[in-house]
């Protein structure tokens, strides 16, 4: 199919001041804090191991080909930040959170990984978009909604069409 790279749109939780509901991001930075996922295609005794490079997780066009697209249509698009994944389903405690927090995290999510860096193993560019559906776990008074979430993402998601639109015309453009 000569796939170059994907483009994955998450729903996260703001930890930061500067991901409040609503917000996009492209992140540039990630911490994993999951476990049992597969974590390499090379998990065989049949195949030989690969270490790939991942300092930067989404450093590659596709992440600077949103920042642009968002420029191009008037959205404001965070152009940084790390999201901190976790297992999920469930939402983090309050103390999670925090430790998130001082960590580093400006968001927290659920999906990344290990999509990014089996995209990188693959050689293909990996970027996201985080929307910003709620505030973190606990960093709130009011446990968290999925009825405002829900409408939070429906308001957000207008703003990352246009900036897919935009990306993929310009894409489009290229070829």
């Amino acid at each position: 199919l000569e796939v170059g790279g994907i483009i994955a749109v998450n729903a996260v939780g703001g930890i930061s001041g500067r991901n409040a509901p609503g917000t996009l991001t492209a992140p540039d930075q990630l911490i994993d804090y999951t476990w049992g996922r597969a974590h390499s295609f090379s998990m065989s005794a049949n195949e030989s191991l690969q270490h790939v490079e991942f300092a930067r997780p989404f450093d590659g066009h596709l992440r600077w080909g949103l920042i642009k697209a968002a420029a191009a249509v008037q959205v404001d698009v965070n152009a940084g930040g790390c999201i901190g994944v976790t297992q999920g389903p469930r939402f983090e405690t309050a103390a999670e959170i925090q430790r998130f927090k001082q960590d580093g995290c400006d968001m927290v999510g659920m999906t990344t990984m290990p999509e990014a860096a089996l995209a990188r193993e693959a050689g293909l560019d990996y970027a996201s978009l985080c929307v910003t559906a709620n505030w973190a776990a606990g960093l709130e008074d009011e446990p968290v909604s999925m009825e405002a979430i829900g409408t939070t993402l429906k308001d957000a998601m207008l703003k990352v069409h246009d900036v897919l639109a935009a990306l993929f015309e310009e894409l489009c453009h290229d070829n």
